[in-house]
């Protein structure tokens, strides 16, 4: 990576709201984006990410609609996605390769298989449960908008691959979140697979934080 292209990161802000821990990425302009998060998910252009710790047990039925508020809180302006986790933000895990990089909070409490019994209601999502396993991912070069749809499935593979190697009896949790951001301009990259350019060191530095924030005896807050 470029001393140019290290200069358009958006770095990681920790702050603090109502006693709450969250991290802030303010991008530099609107950055592509595709997001899996309760507020502002999709595929469109992004100023901004939040990551905030809500306390176990959370039942607000509007996480959208409380996202929006810790923005409006925060000043941030325009459009933005924003993700909500039961882990303490401060045990985020940041690993970078090849310009590629991201910053994962990772809690397992309540792993689940992703095909399940069809008999087994246990694991299913009553409500909204707050996300343990939380991925925000910036990218040096533009990607195609297909290639950063398949990203998302390379972070997810590559996390699936960290947790069957920490012994974690899952691929997950029934509400992980990942968004994945690259600068709008420039010839995009075609391909965001786990072989490709950008999707091979993607899936190595994610496997990493996942691996990492593993080892973190108690994420949760409080």
């Amino acid at each position: 990576m470029t001393a140019a292209e290290a200069a358009r990161f958006p770095a990681t802000s920790p702050r603090t709201l109502r006693g709450q821990p969250l991290l802030v990425w303010e991008c530099p302009g609107e950055w592509l984006a595709v997001s899996s998060g309760s507020y502002g998910g999709g595929l469109g252009t992004r100023r901004w990410v939040l990551n905030a710790t809500v306390p176990s047990g959370y039942d607000r039925p509007d996480p959208a609609a409380h996202v929006a508020e810790m923005a409006d809180e925060l000043g941030l302006e325009g459009p933005g996605t924003g993700l909500l986790t039961a882990v303490d933000v401060r045990h985020e895990v940041t690993a970078a390769e090849a310009g590629v990089r991201a910053s994962v909070t990772t809690g397992v409490g309540y792993p689940v298989w992703a095909a399940h019994d069809a008999a087994d209601t246990s694991h299913l999502v009553r409500g909204y449960t707050p996300g343990t396993i939380n991925a925000v991912c910036f990218l040096p070069v533009r990607l195609s908008e297909s290639a950063l749809v398949n990203l998302v499935a390379t972070v997810a593979e590559a996390k699936a691959q960290a947790l069957l190697e920490a012994g974690v009896a899952g691929t997950g949790t029934c509400t992980d979140a990942t968004v994945v951001l690259c600068p709008p301009d420039g010839e995009p990259e075609p391909y965001g697979g786990p072989r490709s350019v950008i999707g091979a060191p993607l899936a190595r530095v994610v496997h990493r934080a996942v691996s990492e924030g593993l080892r973190v005896t108690n994420p949760r807050h409080g």
